[in-house]
């Protein structure tokens, strides 16, 4: 299986990860995403009182520098950190 393969198929399983995961993780995951799909940030950021969407172009814009097969690498460990600890506290 290939990396671009793997991706998508950790980022299937990121959709059942439970309720319990922190939106920190969640961030994390979503701007590896991005990065991985889109490539650096290509919008302005939002403003002051959109605040959801505001966190998650600062967790794309965290990761902005890292090629998107980096982004995918580490998007497939995070989730299988996260699932790890899910099954580990199940």
């Amino acid at each position: 299986m290939g990396l671009k393969e793997e991706f998508e198929d950790h980022s299937e399983k990121a959709k059942t990860l439970p309720e319990t995961t922190t939106n920190e993780n969640k961030l994390i995951l979503y701007g590896l995403f991005k990065q991985a799909t889109v490539g650096p940030v290509n919008t302005s950021r939002p403003g002051m009182f959109n605040m959801r969407d505001r966190a998650k172009w600062d967790a794309w814009k965290a990761v902005e520098g890292k090629s998107k097969d980096e982004a995918m690498s580490d998007y497939i460990t995070k989730v299988k950190q996260l699932r790890e600890e899910a099954s580990a506290s199940a």
